[in-house]
């Protein structure tokens, strides 16, 4: 029987088809071609609609189909990955109230900021292990405060892979991972986080049924079945955030293991098994996909808004006739350090990392007689690598000392200058693997569903394709070009 798993992003859905028995991926497919619509009705804003979300998990399906002759209806375990910390709003008729605010909207720093201070930070991050910030409960405070009359129209509230799982079943219901990162998660008591919710009003109504990562969390609709082909008997049987599932698809699930990716945003992902947390708050705390009140499994997670984002910025608005190798080339053609240009890629609303700081991408020690586009592609990828390692740092305060990241054969991590930058500064060798955020999903539901037994056979077949290590030659280079760089960085944080 076939798995089918949905890695639902803001850029795009991505969608892989994978055969339960033979542990082998037998399709896959992305849809849109360009990015979806961010909205920012206002600056720092960030919305979009569901119903496109839903759309363009009905046309990533068609394309997966037509690149397979395996037959639809041997569908019987759906799993759902999706973007972290957005907020959904749905009314008694399933209908949705309003926008999504996405995980990169920057509108309720303020008052996720003010429930930090009244609740108290230390009985903030001993239960919730963060601060309330600028994640999902402090965007429905926001709703709740500025909107009123949309607020009250609210009869369920749920993260966009709950949505999803929604569609398919016509189920309400939510995850324990899902509501850690919405910071609605009470680690002591290991249940929904009453003292947030009770800050902020919110009847507890409003907060869908909990159900475990791995399991049946809802039977397909018979409308569903139809639409789609797949069994009557088919399960939704997981649904992730996009970093704990991109962890759990680099088969990332013990404590010390860390993954990586370089999308959109940029995340370094490690697991522990104690109740740690920031208190700086640069790197956030959530439950693993494997956390249970039995077995702890926490992952930490360092979130940097402006990685792809802002390589694609410039590539878009500098060199549009060019391709990423292109650009690679390029930056290969310019030696560590760009020729002093300095490149800091905050451009993408708050960073968590920088305290929520909304400071913005700028290049420092631009000159027009002196810098071209070779030397802004290179500070550009290396200003990326330098935010991962700066987070980095913070991490290691928590536990992690990183030796291994394992990463996807996507994005970022695909360019050797940014790779190579890492690794020389953190030590860390770094793996690439064949494998993605769809696949992991799709075994998450084969293996939620019963279908697969056991994870060590579904990972058996897992490609290293590429490992970058330290340039030990050039080490002391980079460390200077970090050194101006943190400098750069910790000036524009102090103006």
């Amino acid at each position: 029987m076939l798995s089918i798993g949905y890695d639902l992003g803001s850029s795009s859905v991505k969608a892989v088809l994978f055969d339960n028995e033979t542990k082998e991926v037998k399709a896959s497919a992305s849809y849109p071609e360009r990015e979806m619509t961010i909205d920012a009705p206002q600056e720092n804003w960030a919305e979009q609609n569901p119903e496109d979300w839903w759309n363009n998990i009905k046309k990533v399906t068609d394309k997966l189909f037509e690149r397979t002759n395996k037959n639809r209806a041997n569908v019987v375990a759906i799993g759902v990955a999706y973007q972290m910390h957005g907020l959904v709003t749905l009314t008694d008729k399933g209908e949705v109230v309003r926008p999504a605010i996405i995980w990169c909207d920057s509108r309720a720093v303020e008052v996720g900021n003010k429930a930090f201070k009244e609740i108290g930070e230390q009985v903030c991050l001993e239960t919730m292990l963060n601060s309330p910030g600028n994640f999902t409960a402090s965007k429905l405070a926001w709703v709740k405060q500025n909107e009123p009359d949309l607020y009250n129209t609210i009869d369920k509230i749920m993260l966009p892979g709950d949505y999803i799982a929604y569609k398919f079943t016509d189920s309400i219901t939510t995850t324990n991972t899902g509501l850690s990162e919405g910071i609605l998660w009470d680690f002591k008591k290991e249940a929904l986080n009453s003292t947030l919710v009770d800050y902020y009003g919110f009847d507890t109504s409003l907060f869908p049924e909990v159900k475990p990562v791995f399991a049946e969390q809802g039977k397909i609709s018979e409308k569903m079945a139809k639409a789609f082909g797949f069994s009557s008997n088919a399960v939704v049987s997981y649904r992730a955030g996009d970093q704990p599932n991109n962890a759990f698809s680099l088969n990332v699930l013990n404590p010390g293991e860390i993954a990586a990716t370089g999308g959109t945003s940029g995340v370094v992902y490690g697991v522990v098994d104690q109740l740690k947390y920031d208190a700086k708050q640069r790197v956030n705390t959530f439950a693993h996909v494997n956390h249970t009140d039995q077995e702890r499994k926490l992952g930490v997670l360092l979130c940097i808004n402006g990685t792809g984002s802002a390589y694609a910025w410039l590539r878009n608005n500098l060199a549009a006739d060019k391709n990423y190798f292109e650009l690679e080339e390029l930056a290969q053609s310019v030696a560590v350090g760009a020729n002093g240009l300095t490149f800091l890629p905050f451009g993408n609303g708050s960073e968590r990392m920088l305290a929520n700081k909304i400071i913005g991408a700028q290049f420092d020690g631009l000159q027009f007689n002196k810098h071209k586009l070779a030397d802004m592609v290179r500070a550009c990828l290396e200003g990326i690598a330098f935010s991962f390692v700066y987070g980095i740092a913070g991490m290691k305060e928590l536990g992690l000392e990183p030796s291994i990241i394992k990463v996807g054969n996507d994005n970022m991590f695909q360019s050797n200058v940014f790779a190579t930058t890492i690794a020389t500064l953190t030590g860390a060798e770094i793996q690439v693997k064949e494998t993605s955020g769809a696949v992991g999903a799709a075994i998450g539901a084969g293996y939620g569903a019963g279908e697969i037994e056991n994870l060590q056979d579904a990972f058996a077949k897992e490609n290293i394709l590429k490992i970058y290590k330290a340039d030990a030659l050039k080490k002391e280079a980079y460390q200077i070009a970090y050194d101006k760089w943190v400098t750069a960085l910790e000036s524009k944080l102090k103006s």
